[in-house]
């Protein structure tokens, strides 16, 4: 099933896109008002889903792209791979010798990071160096420790396209990629949650464009790091949970590794597109009414 966010006047309420292309509302159609989230679906289990898989052939409305909130609008938190696909590792550069890296690069991003799929993203005025990063995006439906490749897919719950949009000059500022990962707003999700029983991952197209020139153009199966051994490598350390979001990294092709670098700047158009996904589609505004001394302003290349 695919299942999407769509503002109401109640609010966010999930929505299940049904076999005219429409969507109806989950909790309405049910009347069940647990189902009127994506956590309240996965807690439902197998049950909540057949109940909702059996709609799908009700007549359905159409709603506008910006009707549609972040497809994950809460996770519990976002678990991210860098430097993922052997293309990115190289462009990025800083491999102490190794053609790709030894060990998988991780950080978080905060729930208030995730934007909607079709919303504009406001590029900081604390950054010169905005950047796209076109990645697939896991969804748990069930964690726990000590999670084997092989246990892994009944963990999972669906998949969506995600852009893991970065400041570049925050990020390299310090030790540590937080900052520039992190600001609110900058990771768009959408558009749709696509679960597990619609689709295979192992080997989809997944391309970026920057005002209609493709960027990135790759192919999942060229992960390093494949979706069953993140959630591995990821429960070695953390007792992972339902509604955790894992994002699987970037291929090569990024603004920041070209020459001359390629940055967001207002008016930009990114969109991200993932076979049998789906497209997420955001327009770059500048931020209005920030502080003009403020004196956290990182220069990129300062480390």
């Amino acid at each position: 099933m695919r299942l999407a966010q769509i503002a109401t006047p109640d609010g966010l309420r999930t929505h299940l896109r049904v076999t005219d292309g429409g969507y109806i509302d989950v909790a309405s159609a049910t009347g069940d008002p647990a189902l009127v989230t994506l956590e309240g679906i996965i807690a439902g289990g197998p049950r909540a889903v057949d109940t909702i898989t059996s709609l799908v052939d009700r007549d359905g409305t159409a709603f506008s792209p910006i009707s549609f909130g972040p497809a994950v609008p809460s996770p519990n938190r976002v678990l991210c791979l860098g430097r993922n696909y052997r293309e990115h590792a190289l462009e990025v550069g800083d491999l102490d010798g190794c053609d790709v890296p030894a060990w998988p690069e991780t950080f978080l991003r905060g729930a208030n990071s995730v934007l909607a799929p079709y919303a504009p993203i406001v590029r900081p005025s604390l950054t010169d160096a905005l950047d796209f990063e076109g990645e697939l995006g896991v969804l748990l439906r069930s964690g726990g420790r000590y999670i084997r490749p092989e246990d892994a897919e009944s963990a999972i719950f669906g998949y969506v396209v995600l852009n893991d949009v970065t400041a570049r000059d925050w990020q390299r500022a310090g030790m540590q990629w937080t900052p520039g990962k992190n600001f609110d707003a900058s990771m768009p999700v959408g558009p749709e949650v696509v679960t597990t029983d619609e689709i295979d991952v192992s080997d989809l197209a997944i391309t970026t464009l920057l005002n209609g020139r493709v960027m990135q153009a790759a192919r999942t199966s060229q992960m390093l790091v494949k979706i069953h051994e993140s959630i591995e490598f990821f429960s070695s350390f953390a007792t992972l949970s339902a509604g955790d979001l894992i994002a699987t990294g970037t291929p090569g092709g990024v603004g920041f590794a070209r020459n001359p670098p390629i940055w967001l700047h207002g008016g930009d158009v990114v969109e991200v597109s993932i076979e049998g996904i789906g497209t997420i589609r955001n327009e770059v505004v500048e931020e209005a009414d920030s502080p003009a001394d403020w004196r956290w302003t990182p220069a990129l290349g300062q480390r």
